[in-house]
């Protein structure tokens, strides 16, 4: 019988180390194969994820995106993971939607950062004050336990509704803040690039999340221009996020000027190779990253 995981039981079980682990052994697995389906009903959607590793299963994400929701109290966005498994296709587990998306989505900018950053980085920027800004912090503390906090909002208010629970600064100026930063780990809604490449300084870290439409950027040309770039996955970001499709079609950057994704882990070439370059990732969270990340929330489920 299938295991039905929610959000605080599933979560108790879990560590920002050991997804960052779990992603690591994903990767080492062949190459995953993933497909997206949308339906719409006027304003509703309901977005379909799958993705199938072999040796690890296969994992049908599916998100209902209803605007309505909001005026009648109730969550905007809702869902569940199944999880299958890989030598029979049965299914093994249905895990809260809600719970994969928080854990995949931060965890896969820290999974990036522990390979870029430096590790003496001790001033980290969030840029965003939503609820996944408040994972990244916690997904980041994780891994620079000695580091400070600072947010940044297009208001000031929402900066310090996130800052001040969590014990971090916040910032009025954005050009500052980010000359200040180790590391910069931005998630807006932005359409229009917030952060400069004139504001970097050799040795930081950029991590962006935001951008998942085509017509949505965090970054500006010089900022990649400037930066080692790595992703996720070439699959799931080149040809479908803004954040490296514009740019590409303008021939402000090319393919080639991405170093590594998540698959080059094995020969070497996802990493930092100086203390003074800038380092620049972008988290395009696909579908097989919710494979891995389900597959670890119920492998900790059943140890625990």
């Amino acid at each position: 019988m299938a295991e039905i995981i929610g959000f605080e039981e599933g979560e108790r079980a879990l560590s920002w180390s050991g997804l960052c682990e779990a992603f690591a052994r994903g990767h080492a697995l062949p190459r995953a194969e993933i497909a997206d389906s949308f339906l719409y009903r006027g304003e509703d959607t309901l977005l379909n994820r799958a993705a199938w590793i072999d040796g690890l299963g296969l994992a049908v994400k599916s998100a209902t995106v209803f605007p309505g929701n909001g005026a009648r109290g109730k969550p905007v966005v809702n869902g569940g993971v199944c999880l299958y498994a890989d030598t029979d296709g049965t299914l093994e587990a249905i895990v809260d939607f809600h719970l994969v998306t928080k854990w995949k989505t931060a965890g896969d900018s820290l999974f990036a950062a522990t390979r870029l950053a430096r590790p003496d980085s001790r001033n980290i920027l969030v840029v965003g004050a939503g609820n996944v800004a408040r994972s990244l912090v916690e997904a980041y503390r994780s891994a620079f336990p000695e580091a400070r906090f600072t947010v940044w909002s297009r208001t000031e208010a929402s900066a310090r509704r996130l800052a001040e629970p969590l014990g971090a600064a916040v910032a009025t100026d954005l050009e500052a803040a980010v000359q200040e930063a180790d590391i910069v780990t931005s998630a807006t809604m932005a359409t229009e690039p917030l952060i400069r490449g004139e504001w970097l300084r050799p040795g930081q870290h950029v991590d962006l999340i935001g951008a998942y439409r085509p017509d949505m950027r965090e970054a500006d040309d010089r900022a990649l221009q400037r930066a080692r770039i790595f992703l996720d996955s070439r699959e799931t970001v080149l040809t479908h996020i803004g954040e490296l499709k514009t740019p590409i079609a303008t021939g402000a950057i090319g393919p080639g000027d991405v170093v590594a994704d998540y698959y080059d882990l094995g020969g070497g070439r996802f990493r930092r190779d100086s203390d003074d370059e800038i380092t620049l990732f972008k988290n395009g969270g696909g579908a097989h990253l919710d494979l891995m990340t389900s597959r670890y929330i119920l492998d900790a489920w059943r140890a625990a």
